[in-house]
């Protein structure tokens, strides 16, 4: 992943404020619908999951509280990562002023993007964080270690977002696809269904899956009070790193031809 210089950050920074601002621009409760939002999240889990469905998650008390923390983890992580990909396709195509300057930096637009996501999903875990207090009495200690745990999936999200915005500029039916992809992503991962309880045959779909790891490791740290898998998360880190090179290379070489098919 390539720093950025006080310039740049300067630039993310307000592109952020103005994408997190835009969204509630209007609305009667402002940012403040950043926090309500995830408690309505959490009440509908909770009614339909833990009430409705009566399910419970293995190894748990098999408490409705535990289930609805523990599945709201899992759908915090994936909705920051599925926010991320299905904006990417249009991430350049609806920035065209920004492709015709020839000094304007197009990759920040993936930085701010990926920060305007990170902060609703700042908002999310401090919802969980919350309601684990006040229906647990208790926040672990290994919550320290859960910046460390993001880390990597925040560069994923990046990562994903160069290559996608830019092939989305010379084939538009990338848009379509990421949609299909995301909802793949959801019900092929831990965040509703523990990998445990999947035959054996079929787990290494749900490993092969990029949120599987982190949602787990932010439960470890979250909700049941464990350090997370270091040597997992190294690992992730580097093949996240190499993807990034990867990506950011492809996204160089597309972006010379944006304002001819733009």
């Amino acid at each position: 992943m390539l720093p950025l210089d006080s310039r740049q950050r300067s630039l993310v920074w307000e592109l952020t404020k103005r994408d997190v601002l835009g969204r509630y621009r209007g609305a009667s409760f402002g940012v403040l619908w950043s926090l309500i939002s995830p408690f309505l999240m959490l009440m509908v889990y909770t009614l339909a999951f833990g009430f409705i469905l009566k399910s419970r998650w293995p190894g748990t008390s098999g408490s409705t509280q535990d289930f609805a923390l523990i599945l709201f983890a899992g759908l915090s992580v994936h909705g920051f990562f599925a926010e991320c990909l299905t904006r990417a396709p249009q991430l350049i195509l609806s920035n065209v002023n920004y492709v015709k300057r020839v000094v304007f930096p197009l990759q920040m637009l993936s930085w701010s993007m990926m920060f305007s996501a990170a902060f609703h999903l700042f908002m999310n875990l401090l919802v969980l964080l919350l309601l684990k207090w006040v229906w647990h009495a208790e926040i672990h200690w290994t919550i320290v270690f859960l910046p460390l745990v993001m880390l990597p999936m925040l560069g994923l999200a990046v990562a994903v977002s160069w290559l996608v915005s830019a092939l989305a500029v010379y084939f538009r039916d990338v848009g379509q696809f990421v949609g299909v992809l995301a909802a793949a992503m959801l019900f092929l991962s831990s965040a509703i269904v523990p990998v445990e309880s999947v035959p054996e045959s079929y787990r290494w779909v749900f490993y092969l899956n990029p949120l599987t790891l982190i949602i787990d490791q932010v439960r470890e740290v979250v909700i049941w009070g464990r350090t997370p898998d270091w040597s997992a998360l190294l690992m992730y880190g580097a093949g996240v790193l190499l993807f990034a090179a990867g990506s950011y290379q492809v996204f160089n070489r597309l972006r010379r031809g944006f304002a001819d098919v733009l």
